[in-house]
């Protein structure tokens, strides 16, 4: 019940939710007869509308990600016959945090994953194989009678090239809180690297290290991939914008919680 109660209260400080708020109380107020709250609300609509723009902006929703995505340098290409660094090398299992899939039972493992979710398992296949004696672990739950989230990241593993056989699942688990402990009863003491979206890493290292996991944090699916030169397109608004920007203000909300709770 907490679990879903918090996901009701994100999502009604998501951007998308707040704008829509917004502009349905300011219509609501155009249709009073009362003049100062047709004019209440004309500045209601008027915000959201700012608003939903705003977030739709491609400039805009990078300033906001990208704060999150730089925390943490990603591990780097290692040509064949290089040494692996030092603090990877000594890490026992490969963390792969869920990220979400869908149901379609004709389409193969990889593409139900979702975007997250496979950049998130890509990076981790990669680490697995720069350290052989790693394990891979793969974390989500199920939801009913189909295979759960877990499941489904081991499939695509397998298919992307690791072993099957060091592959291991963790299913009981709903969200980065619950993941973070159930890795730390499994491995103890031993060093992981965790693997997830560059946005989402800064929490999730926080809520591994409140659980007591000697995590090496390793950020994949960046949303934010700046070339060094500016484009027109920054000025543009698009749903992909819209969609990172609230990537970025959900991880600013989730990042207050655990610092309310003292987890940060």
């Amino acid at each position: 019940m907490a679990f879903w109660l918090k996901k009701a209260v994100a999502f009604l400080f998501m951007p998308l939710s707040v704008c829509i708020v917004l502009m349905l109380a300011g219509l609501w107020l155009l249709d009073r007869p009362e003049r100062e709250r047709r004019k209440l609300g004309r500045r209601l609509v008027a915000a959201g509308l700012v608003l939903l723009l705003a977030f739709s902006n491609t400039q805009i929703s990078v300033w906001l990600v990208r704060p999150l995505e730089r925390q943490y340098a990603p591990v780097a290409e290692i040509p064949p016959g290089a040494a692996v660094p030092p603090a990877l090398a000594r890490c026992r299992y490969i963390v792969v945090l869920g990220g979400g899939h869908g149901d379609a039972d004709f389409l193969p493992a990889t593409s139900k994953l979702s975007t997250s979710a496979l950049g998130r398992l890509t990076e981790g296949v990669r680490l697995l194989r720069l350290v052989p004696d790693a394990r891979l672990i793969v974390t989500g739950p199920a939801e009913g009678d189909r295979p759960s989230h877990a499941a489904i990241l081991a499939q695509a593993a397998v298919a992307l090239g690791a072993p099957a056989d060091r592959i291991v699942k963790l299913e009981q688990v709903h969200d980065t809180e619950d993941e973070s402990h159930a890795v730390r009863s499994l491995i103890g003491d031993a060093p992981v690297a965790l693997v997830t979206s560059a946005w989402h890493l800064p929490r999730a290292a926080a809520l591994f290290r409140q659980a007591g996991v000697d995590a090496l944090p390793c950020p994949a699916d960046f949303l934010a991939k700046p070339d060094g030169r500016w484009h027109v397109d920054a000025l543009l608004c698009e749903p992909d914008s819209l969609s990172r920007s609230t990537y970025a203000i959900h991880e600013y909300i989730g990042r207050l919680w655990i610092w309310l709770r003292g987890k940060a």
